[in-house]
This record gives C-alpha cells, sequence and structure tokens, in this order.
C-alpha cells in the first residue's frame, strides 16, 4: 500500500541501517588470517566461512526478501535485525570453528533485512523514488565497500573478535532507529507462501524491463566484482607491491564515488534511465580502457577506481529506481528477481576475473572486462533502438 510521503529523516535511517547489515557479509574477508590462527585452522579453510555468507545472502535474497510483499516489513525487518545480533553475539564468543561457519551461513541469511529495507524505502516514495532508492542503495554500497577497511582496521588495534561484538552493537541501535522512525506498511500480496516464492519468478515473464535491467545489472556488477577481485593481485606484484592496507586505501576512493550515485537516481525520476545507464557505462569503459592502457600506473587506477565505481553504482542506481515503476504490490518479489540475478552476476564476474588472471595475467582480465562492457552497452543502445522505432 503506498503511503503519502517519506522523511529525510525516514531516508537516512534506512540508508544508515540498510549499510551497516550488510556490511557484516564482508567483514570477514580482510582478517581471515586473524581467524585460522585464533581457531587454529588454515587460512583456505577459514576462506569457507567467507563463502558460507555469500552463501546465505543468496538464500535470503530468494526465500526470505519475498516476504516483505506478505508480512509486514517493518515487523520482518525488525525481525532478521535481532537475530542477526544473536549470531553476531555467537560469532563474537565462538571457540569453534564449525559453528562460526553455521553463524557465518545465518550471518548472510540475516543480513538481506538490507533488502526488505529497500523496496520499502521505494513504496514509501512515488514522487522522488529515483532519489531515496538512489540514496538507500548508495548506503548498501557503502556498507560493502567500508566493511574491509573497518574490520582489517579494527583487528589490527583490537582483535577480529570485536569487529562482530561492535557489529552486533551497531545492528541493535539501528533497530531501535528503525522501531522509532518507520511506519507499519500493510503488505498487497494474500497467498500462500509457496505461491509467493512462484509469483518471484514469474515477475521475469510479466515484465521485459525487469529481464532486460536484471541482465544489464550483472553485467555491470560482474565487471565490478571482477575489478576489485583482481585488483588485489595486481597492486600486490610487481612494480607496485603494495601491502594489504595500501591497497584497502583504494576502498575508500570506491566510497566515495558511490556517494554520487544517487544522482543518477534524480535522472531515472526524470524518465531519463537511457541516457543514466549510456553516461554510466561509458565510464565504465573509459576506467577499464584507462588500465588496460596504462597498467602500471597509480594515477591510471585511481582515476579508473572512481570512474568504475561512479559508474556501475550509477547503473545499479537507475536500474532499481526503474524496477520499482512496475508494480507497487510486488516490490519485494521484484527485487528479490533482479538482485538474485545481479549476485549471480557478480559471483560469475569474480570467477571469470580469476580464470582470467591465471591464464593470462592483467591483460587477460582487462579484455574479459571490455567484452561484458560492450554486451551491457548493447543491451542500454538496443532499448533506445526499440524506443525510437516506437515513436516513429
Amino acid at each position: 500500500m503506498q503511503t503519502s510521503s517519506i522523511t529525510i529523516t525516514q531516508i537516512a535511517v534506512m540508508s544508515i541501517a540498510a549499510g551497516i547489515c550488510v556490511a557484516n557479509i564482508y567483514y570477514n574477508q580482510p582478517i581471515l588470517g586473524d581467524i585460522a590462527k585464533s581457531l587454529n585452522v588454515t587460512t583456505s579453510r577459514a576462506g569457507i566461512m567467507s563463502v558460507l555468507a555469500q552463501a546465505g545472502y543468496g538464500l535470503g535474497l530468494f526465500f526470505l526478501t519475498p516476504l516483505g510483499d506478505k508480512l509486514n516489513r517493518k515487523n520482518l525487518i525488525l525481525a532478521l535485525m535481532a537475530a542477526l545480533v544473536a549470531v553476531l553475539i555467537g560469532i563474537t564468543f565462538v571457540q569453534n570453528f564449525f559453528w562460526l561457519c553455521i553463524f557465518s551461513l545465518l550471518t548472510g541469511l540475516c543480513s538481506v533485512a538490507a533488502q526488505v529495507i529497500l523496496p520499502m524505502a521505494a513504496s514509501m516514495d512515488s514522487k522522488n523514488r529515483g532519489r531515496t532508492v538512489g540514496i538507500i542503495f548508495t548506503g548498501i554500497l557503502v556498507g560493502i565497500l567500508a566493511a574491509r577497511v573497518v574490520s582489517g582496521f579494527i583487528a589490527e588495534w583490537l582483535s577480529w573478535r570485536h569487529v562482530y561484538g561492535i557489529s552486533a552493537g551497531m545492528v541493535l541501535l539501528s533497530m531501535l532507529l528503525i522501531y522509532f522512525a518507520l511506519p507499519n506498511v500493510k503488505p498487497g500480496f494474500s497467498g500462500s507462501y509457496i505461491n509467493l516464492l512462484g509469483s518471484t519468478l514469474q515477475q521475469f515473464k510479466r515484465f521485459p524491463l525487469l529481464r532486460k535491467t536484471a541482465l544489464l545489472g550483472a553485467l555491470a556488477f560482474g565487471i565490478f566484482c571482477s575489478f576489485w577481485t583482481t585488483l588485489t593481485f595486481q597492486l600486490s606484484g610487481e612494480p607496485f607491491n603494495y601491502k594489504s592496507d595500501v591497497i584497502g586505501l583504494f576502498g575508500i576512493l570506491a566510497i566515495a564515488a558511490a556517494l554520487l550515485a544517487p544522482l543518477f537516481g534524480k535522472l531515472a525520476d526524470k524518465g531519463n534511465p537511457n541516457r543514466a545507464h549510456i553516461i554510466s557505462m561509458a565510464l565504465v569503459l573509459l576506467s577499464i580502457i584507462l588500465v588496460k592502457i596504462y597498467p602500471f600506473s597509480v594515477i591510471a587506477f585511481v582515476i579508473s577506481v572512481l570512474l568504475l565505481d561512479v559508474g556501475v553504482q550509477a547503473t545499479q542506481v537507475t536500474n532499481v529506481a526503474t524496477i520499482y515503476t512496475l508494480d507497487e504490490t510486488a516490490h519485494s518479489r521484484i527485487n528479490t528477481a533482479y538482485m538474485t540475478t545481479y549476485f549471480i552476476g557478480g559471483a560469475l564476474g569474480s570467477f571469470v576475473g580469476i580464470q582470467c588472471w591465471s591464464a593470462g595475467g592483467w591483460q587477460l582480465v582487462t579484455w574479459q572486462m571490455l567484452l561484458w562492457c560492450v554486451l551491457a552497452l548493447a543491451i542500454v543502445l538496443s532499448g533506445l533502438l526499440s524506443k525510437k522505432n516506437k515513436i516513429s
């Protein structure tokens, strides 16, 4: 059910809460070595918890986020966040690697509260939906990008357990903000849970625009993940020889770039999603070409990070703002369909990037990213051509 308005305070609360929730999936990546040493396991074995966190998030996306159309969204968000607090406390005190793996899976599962917040924000603002969704999505992106920097810093000065203990406190504080700031929004789906899941898959059949934006989003996020997965390899080798703390500084650049993404949500509000897509994918293309031509230039990588992150995040913000115009009663299911495809694209991008690095180093990595970018541009241009043909 559409509510009449949304306040700046509510937007800020949802953006902060979404970022804090999703960050929990990525805290483990820079501190796997510390965790492995603490629990007497190998680093490669400790890496399983990172995979399980991602797997839990994927499961939560498909099986839990559609419930936002069937249940009271505010109550669902609070329930997921309460469970997340309990899981994070469990990780803080866990002494057994098996239970750490279980908690990691549950962390990903409960962190999908962020993906219930996003469609709730869209349902609360029909006038400036693109701008509002852009701000919430930026909160999610900042959470993803900042998690690695924050966890490494806390683990260095305190311990890896403090990362999760502090996070539990932050999630709890976010729960209180959600409880007092957000309204209760009645759900729009009255069928069974099985019908709800089936209806989620049917959204692809209902909306060709959803299929197009989902594929575009998957390609853009695939480029993003491929770049960031292999960037560490490139910068840690000759001639850079950077350590992890220096490489982590590039994540701060990415955060700054992500803050510009809501500007593209405004273009979507004005009815110009294709223009926003052309600009954003052009930035992505330029960023890849830059580090392909100058693979050993620090300045080139700094500029490339800024261009790539603005381009990719702007693409996602425009996509999300666009799909929320399709059916207000199915926002959660549409979001699930889109975000599941989105994260599949990211996983494929990471996998292909690693394989390309092993086979041909940075040059092959950049070639495959260029290919993904060309495919994304082809999707955008096909939309422009079809629109012109309808007008003529």
